[in-house]
């Protein structure tokens, strides 16, 4: 068995567990393989294991993955996970299926407007800095219901949820703290008439913390392919 295979193994095992203590069905999460750093073969390999959402966190390295990878286009569904510049907004316009890290109004303009009419509407989430760390992107919790009724009136994108990276705890109760304000923070959003499903929170070291409070996207890539390169 190869050590991909096992690692998703272990994995899904995880969520699984996670999600039985929180008394979900394991189908509510969503396994997004994070293969920053790590090269297209290393998707291949998680495609054939059963994965088919990946996360980047680059443009440029996803948008040489999506090449490398366009026999298996169909199958795949390509998340931009890292910061995103107004200069990029075409090509991921044009080539990602979901943007996780809209911290702007500006960028989700331009995502907008440069997504091609004959693909379905880009799926996107708002980075939220729910930390309040100052090396952190994203939006105050309370510049979100602003930004979020906007983005939510633009054609040709999708307003499905909420990502945030809080700051590393060790501890189940304090990794639980952030992912409940962001769980409270969708659900305020949702208060006022939107009808958002996504939480993009937890990853390798706290998807427990994030399952129990509500993630429906868990964002995985050192449990997975190893410690980055």
């Amino acid at each position: 068995m190869s050590t991909i295979l096992s690692n998703i193994q272990q994995v899904r095992a995880r969520i699984a567990r996670a999600c039985d203590a929180a008394k979900r069905p394991v189908q509510s999460v969503t396994l997004l393989c994070v293969s920053k750093t790590f090269g297209s073969d290393a998707v291949r390999e998680a495609h054939a294991a059963g994965e088919r959402c990946f996360g980047e966190n680059y443009v440029q390295e996803g948008l040489a993955k999506i090449d490398a990878l366009a026999d298996l286009r169909a199958a795949l569904e390509w998340h931009l996970i890292g910061p995103l510049q107004s200069n990029k907004t075409r090509v991921v316009a044009e080539q990602f299926d979901w943007v996780h890290s809209v911290e702007r109004l500006k960028v989700a303009q331009r995502l907008s407007e440069q997504r091609p009419a004959m693909l379905a509407p880009l799926q996107v989430c708002l980075q939220v800095n729910i930390s309040g760390e100052a090396s952190k992107s994203g939006l105050a919790p309370h510049e979100v219901a602003e930004v979020a009724q906007a983005v939510a009136r633009l054609p040709r994108l999708r307003l499905r949820g909420l990502m945030a990276i809080p700051e590393p705890a060790g501890e189940l109760e304090a990794q639980r703290r952030p992912h409940r304000a962001l769980r409270e923070l969708l659900e305020g959003l949702n208060a006022q008439g939107l009808a958002l499903d996504t939480l993009s929170m937890g990853m390798s070291a706290d998807l427990e913390a994030a399952i129990l409070e509500g993630a429906t996207i868990v964002r995985v890539g050192t449990a997975i392919f190893g410690s980055r390169r």
